[in-house]
């Protein structure tokens, strides 16, 4: 005689177990279960008849499958506590009468499953806390990008250990801007699933070298088909007024967005002459401090560094020394 423990993830829909686990329901002498678990619907349906009780006793459960095979099913989130008292009624009792127990997972977690606990969890949070109920796009745009320079920090620092934590607040950004969007009731609105589904297909489009019949020589053709691949999205969104500089974020920081430009106009094969001067194009200044700071990104980029990073590196080195001359001019 055996008491079976039978363990599924809440992350699968009801009724996708393992063909072992529906071969245990269906040999065992009695299946128990609480009241209103996701899987008696799928029990009925399979033509098992479970006796549903209120909580389970540990005891009884022992008892019982000492005299008959007994399956209980566990509670999707795992019934700890339960399992946990069997095993220790199993520890007093090894001597006496011992009771074979086993646990079998009748479903698995598949990669990215707990992602539908974040989805879940954002759902909640925007219909039963306050403050995240009256957030819209525009009043999340800071924590997006407070997050993400947060992990640029981290990955510049090397605190790779932090990573995990701070590319979860990125992902919870856009699980937030999701479930904002998801409530309007126009053209506008899209889900989660719509936002991953856009990833998945233009990944598969960007990819043919992997996902057609494309070859590839290398991770130069790579990049070159993507920006032709990127061209033609590009052209068939805007038709003939299409650039290849849109798209180009023109809120991001002023280095990022001079090389992010350059190297967009350099694929063209533009004409270097077209960034001499341009500070005689502004009319309200006569200074060309800003010029010249376009022309040491576009040196950065020939050299083969992001001026963006390098001018952190030093900015940080900086920060360093001032915190030392504090420190000094405290202890004096």
């Amino acid at each position: 005689m055996s008491l079976t423990l039978l363990a599924t993830t809440h992350r699968v829909a009801p009724g996708l177990l393992t063909w072992r686990a529906w071969d245990a329901l269906r040999s065992a002498s009695a299946v128990r279960v609480r009241a209103g678990h996701p899987l008696l619907p799928s029990l009925g349906a399979a033509g098992i008849v479970p006796e549903v009780v209120d909580e389970p006793d540990a005891a009884v459960l022992a008892a019982d499958a000492r005299r008959a095979d007994v399956l209980w099913i566990a509670a999707p989130e795992g019934d700890e506590a339960l399992m946990r008292e069997i095993g220790r009624l199993i520890v007093d009792d090894t001597a006496n009468d011992p009771l074979d127990v086993e646990v079998l997972h009748g479903s698995y977690d598949l990669p990215g499953a707990r992602l539908l606990d974040l989805v879940s969890v954002m759902d909640t949070l925007r219909r039963e806390c306050p403050w995240d109920r009256k957030q819209t796009h525009a009043t999340l745009v800071p924590y997006l990008l407070e997050e993400a320079y947060e992990v640029l920090d981290t990955i510049e620092s090397g605190d790779y250990g932090a990573l995990r934590e701070e590319l979860g607040d990125v992902l919870m950004q856009v699980a937030f801007h999701s479930v904002v969007a998801a409530e309007r009731d126009d053209d506008t609105a899209f889900t989660i699933d719509d936002v991953a589904g856009a990833i998945v297909d233009k990944l598969v489009r960007r990819h043919p070298h992997v996902f057609a019949d494309v070859t590839v020589s290398g991770a130069d053709e790579v990049n070159a088909n993507w920006e032709q691949i990127k061209a033609a999205e590009r052209a068939e969104k805007s038709g003939e007024d299409a650039s290849a500089l849109d798209g180009v974020p023109m809120g991001q920081p002023a280095l990022s967005l001079a090389a992010q430009l350059q190297r967009r106009a350099a694929r063209l094969g533009t004409p270097s002459g077209l960034a001499r001067g341009l500070a005689d194009d502004l009319p309200d200044t006569t200074d060309d401090l800003g010029e010249r700071l376009f022309a040491l990104v576009r040196e950065a980029a020939e050299r083969g560094l992001d001026a963006e990073s390098e001018l952190r590196a030093v900015s940080r080195v900086f920060r360093d020394r001032v915190r030392a001359w504090e420190r000094r001019n405290r202890s004096d």
